[in-house]
């Protein structure tokens, strides 16, 4: 498990180009964001704090696993400048669920998986859980990407918020980022 915190304010590595509420009340605005991985030193001047942290995967199968593995790329590549963070919160309705029944909607009916291996090595991406630690976002998903790849990751954000699993998200902001 390894936490990591995304810090919004007037400075960080990371400059905010779009802060945009899909769902949901709005963050504060932000000129800049820093992604904290690991134990590091949270400064105290942020604008907002998101904490997350890892986990197993709890909806893909093994074999799922083994071919997401296969072509995911590593975060901080030198030639992806641009990022996204999408944080998310899903309805109660959706933790009633069973875990069976959220894995049927999640793949079986929404192909969430199979829609973002399309999108696969161009789109790097880690999923963060906050739900847990009490955060207001249950997940805080992070994509990094090459500025010749931005047409692909608006296609994949695009799909994956026209599935049925998106009936179920209730506040959803959509911070696009640039280094």
């Amino acid at each position: 498990m390894v936490r990591a915190a995304f810090l919004a304010g007037a400075t960080g590595r990371w400059k905010i180009e779009r802060l945009e509420s899909i769902r949901g009340p709005a963050l504060a605005t932000a000129s800049r964001l820093e992604v904290s991985v690991g134990s590091k030193t949270i400064p105290q001047h942020a604008v907002w704090i998101l904490h997350g942290v890892t986990s197993h995967e709890r909806y893909a199968t093994r074999a799922e696993h083994d071919r997401i593995a296969a072509v995911q790329p590593p975060l901080d590549r030198a030639e992806a400048t641009r990022a996204a963070l999408i944080p998310i919160a899903k309805s109660a309705e959706w933790w009633e669920l069973s875990q069976d029944e959220r894995r049927a909607i999640f793949e079986e009916d929404s192909h969430h998986i199979a829609i973002g291996l399309e999108h696969l090595p161009a789109i790097a991406r880690r999923l963060y859980h906050g739900r847990d630690l009490g955060e207001p976002f249950d997940f805080l998903t992070w994509f990094e990407y090459p500025p010749a790849d931005a047409a692909s990751f608006e296609q994949l954000v695009t799909r994956l918020r026209r599935t049925r699993e998106w009936e179920y998200v209730e506040r959803e902001i959509d911070i696009r980022l640039a280094r």
